[in-house]
């Protein structure tokens, strides 16, 4: 038998797929003023968005590390007088680059999105 799946699955299924799609640029924004740890970038995203898109580490983290492959952030290590090492996050030119074009194409893509919803059925 099918499992039936409510309209609250499925809101929450898109709002899975857009963050999904839009954690890379969610990312470099946030790193776009400067350099920034794992957890300081989680609490940056929930604060900025009262919630509305906040992360886990298991979920930040493997973005991070495709920003890093991809040279889009430099990472570098600090250990305080008292805690653990922090890994700071840092954007390169071609990071500032990425978000540019990331935020072109979130732009845009926003603007259509408005762009029919706005419209009456026809």
């Amino acid at each position: 038998m099918a499992k039936e799946t409510s309209r609250t699955d499925d809101r929450s299924g898109i709002e899975r797929e857009l963050k999904r799609g839009s954690l890379e640029l969610i990312v470099l924004h946030l790193l776009a003023p400067g350099e920034a740890y794992g957890y300081e970038i989680v609490s940056k995203l929930t604060s900025r968005t009262n919630g509305a898109l906040g992360v886990t580490d298991g979920t930040l983290y493997p973005v991070l590390y495709r920003l890093e492959r991809a040279g889009f952030v430099v990472v570098r290590w600090e250990t305080p007088e008292r805690g653990v090492p922090r890994k700071y996050y840092r954007l390169t030119d071609a990071g500032r680059d990425e978000l540019g074009r990331l935020t072109g194409e979130w732009n845009a893509f926003a603007s259509a999105m408005a762009q029919l919803l706005a419209q009456k059925e026809l």
